[in-house]
């Protein structure tokens, strides 16, 4: 049998919400202004990328992250606030540390790769902030924005594989000089 909760208790439950609330939506504020720092990234890996598949991915995510941006808008909009970004240092120290990988990197396959272990990284955070994300709206109860955020969360993931498919199919054995990785080693 449940006990019955006291003033005290039902005011620090109220409490508690809030502030679960309020993680919410700053984190809503951070992958709003890494999305839209991604829609200015995603030109410059397509520039500098030279692997067919590669270039179509990009191209591919770029179309892609615009629809996730409105997204997350209409995100916003169901909880009656209006979209804006937060600026986020982990996706601006990631996006500048793949910058500076990507142009250390001999240009062809070695800098492929470089794209696509930059692009990667961004992936993860991606996956990382849409998986919490879908958590505490799952916890708060807020079911548009829960359904809209699994969406992004599942392209977010396909990206991640796609990029890992591509890497493994030819493009880090070039990079590695046309050496082929062993038959005993699995990929990750």
């Amino acid at each position: 049998m449940e006990k019955k909760k006291t003033k005290s208790e039902n005011q620090n439950a109220k409490a508690d919400a809030m502030q679960l609330r309020d993680l919410f939506t700053d984190g809503l504020k951070d992958i709003y202004y890494a999305e839209n720092a991604l829609l200015k990234a995603l030109p410059e890996m397509y520039e500098k990328a030279s692997d067919p598949k590669l270039k179509t991915a990009i191209k591919d995510h770029l179309l892609q992250t615009q629809q996730q941006v409105v997204r997350l808008e209409e995100v916003f909009a169901s909880l009656e606030m209006k979209a804006e970004g937060k600026k986020c240092p982990a996706i601006e120290g990631i996006l500048e540390e793949g910058r500076e990988t990507v142009a250390s990197a001999a240009e062809g396959p070695v800098r492929d790769a470089a794209i696509i272990s930059s692009s990667q990284k961004v992936e993860h955070y991606e996956i990382a902030s849409y998986g919490t994300l879908c958590a505490y709206a799952k916890v708060l109860n807020e079911r548009p924005a829960l359904d809209l955020l699994l969406r992004t969360l599942g392209e977010e993931k396909k990206s991640d594989c796609l990029l890992s498919s591509i890497a493994d199919t030819n493009l880090n054995s070039q990079a590695a000089g046309g050496k082929h990785q062993s038959k005993d080693l699995n990929a990750v």
